[in-house]
């Protein structure tokens, strides 16, 4: 399928963020808005048809950029057979890490697992980065910048992204450093704050409680795999495969139901893969996850959502997050690695959630 702008980029106003006051929205990409998750995983499957043949697939490392690029990177991964591991702004015990900055997010701190990298550096001589969109590339050239310093072996890079908005100044850094570039829409920003400036935001924002509602079951299930360190493609979308057996095994066969399946946060491609797989049942599935990105809503048709509810994370207690206009569901499946039960995360998404479904099921992958 030939992709165009039309079907990758909607244009919303971020909240108080002077750096950039827009986002750009995919609604294909299943992290803002509810989307098919068969759509979801066809378009990261065309990114990962670029790299069909064309390197070394088994000296090659897939990196996934929180949180909005995770699940992409993980279908690059898996559908061309690499090894996988996606950055992380989450603490991981025991670990050392690679630190890098991403400029213009609301959250700029991002870390890779320097353990990991460590072990993998002699068996790889390419690295590809996956994002859902490039702009200036400079979070990548810190990154880049990082690992050279780190490490004395000669790698090759790459860059695949759904989007790519960069300048002809960016375009030519990146070709005079041997940069790979490689999208699937080329997308023009020079107007994207101009249109941003310009939006009603006048949508609907819900703050949702942390009260106990008994409206939801919770179930934890083994063999989880942990992306933010080194994974096999393969492997994890075998693991995935299981966790979808466990969850039937749970659920029992349903078909011709209308299911939301929500990831949480960095971790997306689980939810996404149990969605498509519940779709190949018969069922009508939409898939998206919470976030950390705090995102204007409007009343206006043409805008991209239109409801927000500001969450406490499933991770800290103490981090907003926030999910994007919820409909009306007969299942909502809750795919999680976060380990606490009863958090006051939980609690708020659940709330959220039960304002339009009564059946809610968490699961915790952990």
């Amino acid at each position: 399928m030939e992709y165009v702008e039309q079907d990758l980029v909607k244009i919303a106003k971020r909240e108080n963020n002077t750096k950039r006051n827009y986002l750009v929205v995919n609604p294909l990409q299943a992290k803002h808005i509810p989307v098919s998750p068969r759509k979801a995983l066809e378009l990261f499957n065309q990114l990962a048809e670029i790299f069909r043949n064309k390197y070394d697939i088994s000296k090659t490392l897939v990196v996934g950029f929180a949180e909005t690029a995770t699940a992409i990177g993980a279908q690059v991964a898996v559908s061309l057979g690499t090894k996988y591991i996606q950055t992380t702004r989450e603490i991981i015990s025991g670990v050392e890490y690679l630190f890098f900055s991403e400029e213009h997010s609301h959250a700029t701190e991002q870390k890779l697992v320097k353990n990991d990298i460590d072990l993998i550096i002699p068996d790889i001589d390419r690295i590809i980065f996956v994002e859902d969109e490039v702009t200036t590339g400079k979070t990548i050239l810190n990154i880049i910048s990082v690992l050279e310093k780190k490490y004395s072996k000669k790698i090759n890079f790459s860059v695949a992204s759904l989007l790519n908005g960069m300048t002809e100044e960016f375009l030519e850094i990146y070709k005079s450093k041997n940069i790979d570039l490689f999208y699937l829409v080329k997308t023009d920003h020079s107007n994207y704050a101009e249109i941003a400036d310009i939006l009603q935001v006048d949508g609907n924002y819900y703050i949702s409680n942390e009260n106990d509602k008994n409206v939801y079951s919770e179930i934890k299930l083994p063999g989880t795999v942990n992306a933010r360190r080194i994974v096999f493609g393969e492997h994890y979308r075998e693991s995935c495969e299981k966790l979808f057996g466990e969850i039937i095994n749970v659920l029992g066969n349903i078909e011709h139901q209308n299911i939301l399946v929500v990831g949480t946060e960095e971790f997306m491609y689980p939810a996404l893969y149990v969605g498509k797989r519940m779709e190949d049942l018969g069922n009508n599935v939409l898939c998206h996850s919470t976030t950390r990105s705090p995102i204007c809503v409007s009343l206006n048709n043409d805008y991209p959502l239109h409801n927000r509810y500001q969450l406490k994370s499933l991770y800290d207690d103490d981090r907003k997050t926030f999910l994007y206009d919820i409909k009306e569901y007969d299942k909502v499946l809750i795919i999680t690695d976060a380990i606490e039960t009863e958090s006051k995360g939980t609690k708020t998404l659940i709330n959220a959630l039960a304002e339009k479904s009564k059946h809610i099921v968490v699961f915790r992958w952990c």
